[in-house]
Parts: C-alpha cells; structure tokens; sequence
C-alpha cells in the first residue's frame, strides 16, 4: 500500500531503521568531521569519506569546511566570548535550546571559515552541489523516507533532522561542558556524560576529548566506552582508516629511581595524567584523613575539598576560591600540598620549550616534596621518579 510505503515495515521495523539512520550520521559526524577533518586525527578512504559527505548532505544539510571551522574555533577560543557555543559564556540554556541556530550563526562569519576552515574539500561536487544547493539533500532524503516507509516516513525525516541538533549542538555542546564527571582537569570546562555512546558515538567523553583533542580514541579508562572508536577499529581491519594519533601512554618503570631527562619528557607528555594521579593519591587521601581529624564544628567545610583543591584554578568561582582559603586556614598540610599541586602545573607553564629548566625545576618539586613532611606527598614524588617514555622492556 501506498501508506506503509516500499518496505512496509512493522512499528518496531520503523523504529529500529529509524535508528540505524540516526547512527549513520553519528558515525559521519564523529568520524568523519570530528576526528578527521577537525583534528586529523585518522586517515580515512576516499571513497569512505565521499561517502559520509554526501549522507551528511543528505541528513544534516551540514558543510563540511563549516563544521571544521566551527569546531576549532571552539577548540581555540573555548570558553572565552569568541567561543561559538559556550555554555559558559552564552548560558546553558541558551545552547541547549539554540545549539542549531549559534552554529548556523557562526557559519556566517567568512572570517571564521578563512582562519579555521583549512585544508576542507574544494572539489566540483563541493562547489556546484554540496555547498551550492546544500537545502537539496534533506529534501531528497524526505522522499526517499516517504518511498521507503510511507506516510511514517515524514516522522523518520523529521527524527533525522532533529537528531544532530539535539544530540551534538544541544548534548554535547551544552550539558558536555556544564554537568558530568571529568578525568582531567583541562582548562576548560568540558566534562564527560554517560552512558550516552551509543548514541552519541562517544562524543559525550567530552573532557577526555577536551584534554586530548588530536586522540582519535575519547575513552581512556577502562569503563568508558567510545563507540567511535569501535566503528575506528572496524574500519581499519579493512583498510580503510589508519590512526594517527591517540593520547599518550604513561609508562612507568618500578625499578627507576632517578629523574632524570626522559622522566620529566615522560611527566611533560603525560601531564594531565599526572595530576588526575596527584588528586587521586595525594588530594583525596589527605582529605580524608583531615575529615576524621576535623572538629565537628568546622567539618562541613571539607565536603567539597577533594573537588575544590583538584579543580583548574581558571575555573574557579570567586565563591569556590573563597571556600578554598577557609579550607587552607584549618589545615596546613591541605596547604602545602595545594601550593605543591599548583607549584606542578606551573613547570611545565613555564618550563615546556627548554628540557633542562624543566628537568631542574622538577628535581626541586621533588625536593620539596620530599622534605613537606607529608607521607603522601614523598610517595608521589617517588612515584614521578618511575615515569619514563620507554616502556619496562626497554631497561632490562
């Protein structure tokens, strides 16, 4: 019949290709635009990515140069006015409601697309068919919906058509840099949600993403799961994506007991790593420990220590920097290892471009540390000792 169209689908069969058309343009989006085009952080077939522009094309009405620029500029203005889409600019509400509208805004400015639009397609079909008639493709994909599953079609079209808008503009660009857990204290405020990976295709490990943006894998522990990366690895067994990239691996060497030049390279690569390991062995024990001490009058104050004492300083409120100067008043040792972890991040700040400032910048922490007096802290110092960037094999 005309009205279920050419496959006659079940309710269920709709819902299910429904699904399976949505996840397309995930994968389009977060392999080809994201971790491709945006960050180069894979190689992709050329038939492959021909392929997903012109599902793009079809579904999104989205330009390839567009998004790209887009997107780094995010990544190089993030959280600052310039920022397209920040929630921490522009109000959370307001790009969970206008993700759509802030980035068709943004793909105005010319000067946007020159700067970050880089090394995008310039081919004839981009000239005379995507970029020229790019309303064309999601009114084809609207009759192939209403062919393919009848009048029920144009609820598919319409799904399709809110699907990126909600999920990515909205999702990601919103609640990714508002609310969630976050691994790595990057300096912006990206965060990673779950358990949206399906889909999302692994865009909700925002934060991850954030602290390694050139990864072309988004989920580093063990739990997380990038659904991208899953589509990555397919596509490689067959040849057709190489990665380029993914975040560093920390090595660590129990037998290794001097800093020296390849421990502070290792630390430097490393560096976010390395502080989500200080708030974990560091921060998170002594807090602790300073709770059960605390007199009952002044213990509240300590709830949210573990969380204020890890956070990026240039994302501190003026309420939680005020929080934070009570919580040193009542403890000394909170104290020192704070200005110890801030005294951290600081070496490579200042440090990164000339090896042997950094490697005797490093060897003071370490000295310092090791005569705070505070357990934890000489243990992490010996911890950084043990980095290296060859694996254990390479000193047997």
């Amino acid at each position: 019949m005309w009205y279920t169209g050419i496959l006659e689908l079940s309710a269920w069969q709709v819902v299910a290709a429904t699904l399976i058309l949505t996840h397309v343009t995930i994968v389009a989006v977060t392999v080809y635009l994201h971790r491709y085009s945006a960050h180069r952080s894979l190689e992709l077939n050329a038939v492959l990515k021909h392929f997903f522009r012109f599902w793009l094309w079809l579904t999104t009405a989205m330009n390839t140069r567009e998004w790209t620029a887009i997107h780094r500029k995010h990544h190089a203005k993030c959280e600052t006015p310039d920022d397209p889409h920040s929630p921490v600019q522009k109000g959370l509400g307001t790009v969970l409601r206008r993700g759509a509208e802030l980035y068709m805004e943004e793909a105005k400015n010319e000067e946007t697309l020159r700067v970050y639009g880089k090394n995008c397609p310039d081919d004839w079909v981009e000239r005379n068919l995507y970029s020229r008639y790019p309303n064309l493709g999601i009114v084809l994909m609207l009759g192939l919906d209403l062919a393919l599953f009848g009048v029920i079609g144009l609820t598919v079209w319409a799904v399709q058509m809110i699907w990126i808008p909600v999920w990515a503009a909205g999702v990601v660009n919103g609640l990714g840099h508002a609310v969630g857990y976050r691994n790595f204290e990057c300096r912006d405020a990206a965060t990673n949600l779950v358990p949206w990976g399906i889909l999302i295709g692994g865009e909700e490990l925002h934060n991850n993403h954030h602290t390694y943006p050139n990864s072309a894998k988004l989920s580093v522990r063990k739990w997380e799961f990038d659904m991208g990366w899953a589509w990555i690895k397919l596509f490689s067994l067959f040849g057709l994506a190489k990665v380029n990239r993914t975040a560093p691996i920390a090595h660590r060497v129990k037998a290794k007991h001097q800093l020296d030049m390849d421990s502070a390279m290792a630390i430097l690569n490393n560096r976010f790593q390395i502080m989500a390991q200080y708030r974990k062995l560091v921060i998170k024990p002594l807090v602790q420990l300073e709770l059960q001490r605390a007199d009952a009058s002044v213990r509240h104050q300590f709830r949210r220590a573990k969380r204020l004492l890890s956070r990026e300083p240039s994302l501190l409120q003026d309420d939680q920097q005020a929080h934070i100067e009570v919580i040193l008043e009542q403890s000394q040792s909170l104290r020192v290892i704070y200005e110890q972890r801030l005294a951290l991040q600081q070496i490579w700040t200042r440090t990164s471009a000339n090896g042997h400032d950094m490697l005797a910048a490093m060897k003071q922490w370490v000295h310092d540390a090791e005569a705070s007096g505070i357990q934890s802290l000489r243990e992490f110092a010996e911890h950084l000792r043990t980095y290296s960037l060859r694996p254990a094999v390479a000193h047997a």
